[in-house]
């Protein structure tokens, strides 16, 4: 029968989330990491969220989980740092060499697909290091950039680093790979779908704004009233590529300025084959946006974030358009709500080569002395996060730039 989704109250798992945590929490000493802080009361809002600590991380050091119970903020928070852990700790067999060497012996995606930054000196006879995955559209191995599978930040970092746009999109954990995969490929999607809403026109966007009296979603809905009885506004908009998997973005800001506890709009995106799920990751993680500003426990959060007048004309334009419905109809946005998780990774993959998608790595990072699965996807053609350090646009961010407006 396949992999059931044995869970399912706001998020898709094969156990419950106390389950995860149990599995997971007698491995954090091994991996550094040192306590979970239930930081929910810390805003008004209600929307559970934690933090999970790991000092000696060699990329961030506070990872951050949300859901719609504190044990599937436990859980999810746990799990991303665990993930972070094992991208920083790769085991796997690497080869240095030149594309130029590889490619004529073994099976190697074009590079020009990955995402790239405009300081890159990449070349076909640069040796770097490379990669083995599989390309879940064939069952073949295929080489990848290490750079784009590992999150070890630390100086000096290995020859032939700088040529791509490292980050941890694609990086996932879950109960089972199945699993892992499924919300790896999510957040690809996400990021990619994230990065084309930062290009569309004013009007586009517009246009793409939900009407939030048709979402029928009881989870959705309920934190949605959450927002509002805590004296927020919420706008939300239908991001979905041509990929057509339901994505959504939220921004959640404050109805009226209050002088002594002001903060920024806050943010989220989601990409999930239930539409019901995607929209709920976009809330949930709006909520953990306006924690990790009010806790500034996160390392990429700089003084900046902070500064109002950057946020002054947006917000302005945000309660402007938050007293209206939105065009869009939330019931209108793709969804499939299968059974099991092999059913969902075959709806994603069909879904990306639908869309001209040829190649989907992913590289098992999953410790065997763990047994915690973990693994990096790789997307080639998508686009990867606007906010790297030296983003260049991708040939889907270029298209929708030279498109008329």
């Amino acid at each position: 029968m396949g992999l059931v989704k044995a869970y399912r109250a706001g998020t898709h798992r094969s156990v419950a989330p106390d389950e995860t945590v149990r599995r997971a929490w007698r491995l954090a000493p091994v991996m550094g990491i040192t306590r979970i802080g239930n930081v929910t009361g810390l805003d008004v809002v209600g929307v559970p969220v934690v933090m999970v600590i790991r000092p000696n991380a060699r990329s961030l050091a506070v990872a951050q989980g949300k859901g719609l119970t504190l044990a599937a903020a436990r859980a999810s928070g746990l799990m991303e740092s665990i993930e972070s852990y094992h991208a920083e700790t790769i085991t796997l067999p690497l080869r240095y060499c030149s594309l130029n060497e590889l490619r004529y012996a073994h099976r190697v995606v074009d590079p020009s697909q990955w995402p790239a930054v405009a300081t890159s000196s990449f070349h076909p006879n640069l040796r770097l290091l490379w990669c083995e995955g599989r390309d879940l559209m064939d069952g073949e191995p295929a080489f990848v950039p290490y750079e784009l599978v590992h999150t070890d930040y630390t100086w000096p970092q290995p020859a032939g680093s700088g040529c791509f746009a490292a980050s941890s999109n694609g990086l996932a954990s879950g109960n089972h790979m199945l699993e892992a995969i499924s919300h790896a490929i999510c957040e690809v999607v996400e990021r990619d779908a994230n990065t084309l809403w930062m290009l569309r026109q004013p009007g586009d966007r517009e246009s793409r704004q939900l009407d939030l009296s048709t979402i029928d979603d009881v989870a959705c809905a309920e934190v949605i009233g959450k927002f509002e009885a805590a004296g927020l506004m919420v706008s939300a908009w239908d991001m979905t590529t041509d990929i057509d998997i339901a994505s959504f973005y939220c921004v959640v800001f404050n109805a009226s300025e209050d002088p002594t506890r002001w903060l920024p709009p806050a943010a989220g995106a989601g990409s999930h084959p239930s539409r019901a799920i995607a929209l709920l990751r976009a809330l949930t993680e709006a909520a953990q946006t306006r924690l990790v500003q009010i806790s500034g426990s996160r390392d990429d959060v700089g003084r900046d974030s902070y500064t109002r007048h950057r946020y002054a004309g947006v917000l302005d334009e945000l309660r402007a358009h938050a007293g209206r419905p939105g065009p869009r109809n939330f019931r209108d946005a793709p969804d499939c709500d299968a059974d099991t998780f092999e059913d969902d990774v075959a709806w994603l993959l069909t879904r990306l080569r639908k869309a001209g998608v040829n190649h989907v790595v992913a590289i098992d990072l999953t410790n065997a002395a763990f047994k915690l699965p973990v693994v990096r996807v790789l997307i080639p053609g998508l686009d990867g996060p606007h906010e790297v350090p030296g983003y260049v646009a991708g040939v889907r961010a270029q298209a929708m730039l030279a498109a008329p407006s």
